[in-house]
């Protein structure tokens, strides 16, 4: 586990850590707390912080000691925690953690990022907007040793009869000019399914 700071650009309000502090200290065996995003790079991310226990941590990890505790931030998550805020505000209620990560669903890619993370941005930020206007929509669902991605279609994309020559000449040439080491694309689509296909 690396503890260099300068990888993690997060602030965590002084508020927010009283707050966690005090979570923390009404807990059994646990090491401080974990924060990771979910489906990053992906318009579905979700920020989590959740309790680190000594089986939770993997040694990508990033620590940062805090005066009242350490905070693991998942070494996959740091890039798209960078500008991250977490605060805590008192208000009649108890109060309310809040955290903000503005690059959580929109990664800074460079060429040193991993393939995946730039396979998600040409996705969803030259793909998706273009198949938007046909109700359809692509997502990788994983990329393979071989350095293929797997896509998958939705909306109107999937059954379309067009299916196969959006992949070919669009997608997959879009996203291999885009992202140099990417092998091809493959479809996993069922596209049997043609209830809401643009072209029937």
């Amino acid at each position: 586990m690396s503890t260099e700071q300068s990888k993690v650009n997060i602030t965590i309000t002084e508020s927010a850590q009283g707050y966690l502090a005090e979570l923390l200290s009404k807990q059994e065996d646990v090491m401080g707390i974990r924060v990771f995003i979910t489906q990053p790079g992906t318009p579905k991310a979700e920020t989590c912080i959740a309790y680190a226990r000594e089986g939770d941590l993997k040694d990508a990890d990033e620590v940062v000691d805090y005066p009242q505790f350490k905070a693991y931030f998942e070494g996959r998550s740091v890039p798209f925690l960078d500008e991250a805020f977490i605060d805590y505000a008192k208000d009649r209620m108890g109060g309310q953690l809040t955290i903000k990560a503005p690059n959580a669903r929109l990664p800074k890619i460079s060429a040193d990022s991993p393939l995946e993370d730039q396979v998600n941005y040409v996705l969803y930020n030259e793909v998706n907007p273009s198949l938007a206007a046909h109700g359809g929509e692509v997502s990788l669902q994983e990329l393979t040793e071989d350095n293929y991605a797997i896509l998958k279609f939705g909306g109107g994309c999937q059954g379309c009869g067009m299916v196969d020559v959006t992949l070919k000449e669009g997608v997959e040439k879009t996203l291999i000019e885009k992202v140099p080491g990417l092998a091809g694309v493959k479809d996993v689509t069922d596209h049997s399914n043609t209830e809401n296909a643009y072209i029937k």
